[in-house]
């Protein structure tokens, strides 16, 4: 099947498009973009590259991809965006490539879901089946963990972690690393409030995993232990849990601090 190109719409010859690809009204595809089977480009959207965006996915208008990093250090090294399948960028989307100190390269993983307004700054590391609502917002150098939601209105500061699974609430700002599986709200400080036993039932997580991570996060918050005492009690009571050993890790790994 040929996809549909509106006659407002400007391609370089140095793009790379399937088929079967529909552009929109004064959408603009530069030089170096590579899009894949299936996608749909709503009007007025801006893509630059180097950028390859894969299969199936829409992206509904009025948005922008692979521009340059809002880095002032930015001198116009190549760098890249990849976006993976299945994914739905809502109106007024922007995400940036990367920067030389930062890797390069900005990733995107599949079957995301981008509200309006959302933003991905330079060197970030999106996984898959996140959840970002209206203008939820990433510093540069952020990683996003898979099946996780970033609340309206929320904000997560350069080089952060943000788990599996882990829920941020609306108009949150983090500043350190949000732990996987669990419930964080609040601006300056955001705090943690639990497991989120709701949204791991929906997802079919078994009674005994979710004990076991709000045992583990007990432990971990509302202990008196030291970190390294609760990491070491966590792993030693529940690390028979794939799920808890990754939750205890995943503190061990912070640069930051978490969220508390």
């Amino acid at each position: 099947m040929n996809g549909s190109i509106h006659p407002t719409a400007v391609l370089s010859s140095e793009a790379s498009i399937a088929r079967d690809v529909s552009i929109g009204a004064y959408s603009i595809i530069g030089p170096g973009v590579t899009i894949g089977s299936g996608t749909t480009v709503g009007p007025h959207v801006r893509i630059e590259g180097p950028t390859t965006i894969g299969e199936r996915n829409q992206l509904v208008g009025q948005s922008s991809f692979g521009t340059p990093p809002q880095d002032i250090k930015f001198k116009g090294e190549r760098t890249e965006l990849v976006i993976g399948n299945d994914n739905v960028f809502r109106e007024f989307i922007t995400v940036n490539r990367g920067t030389l100190g930062g890797g390069a390269i900005t990733t995107i993983g599949s079957h995301n879901f981008f509200m309006a307004y959302a933003h991905v700054a330079h060197d970030c590391h999106v996984g898959s089946n996140t959840i970002f609502a209206n203008n939820a917002t990433l510093a540069g150098h952020v990683d996003v963990g898979d099946f996780s939601t970033v609340g309206a209105f929320s904000a997560v500061h350069q080089f952060c972690r943000v788990g599996d699974h882990a829920f941020i609430g609306g108009g949150t700002i983090a500043t350190q690393d949000v732990l996987p599986f669990v419930k964080t709200v609040g601006s300056r400080p955001a705090k943690t409030y639990g497991i989120n036993t709701i949204g791991l039932e929906r997802k079919g997580f078994s009674r005994d995993t979710i004990e076991a991570l709000q045992r583990a996060y007990r432990i971990l918050i509302r202990s008196k232990l030291k970190l390294e005492e609760a990491l070491t009690r966590i792993e030693t009571e529940l690390g028979f849990y794939a799920e808890v050993r990754y939750f205890a890790e995943f503190v061990r790994g912070s640069k930051r601090g978490i969220v508390r």
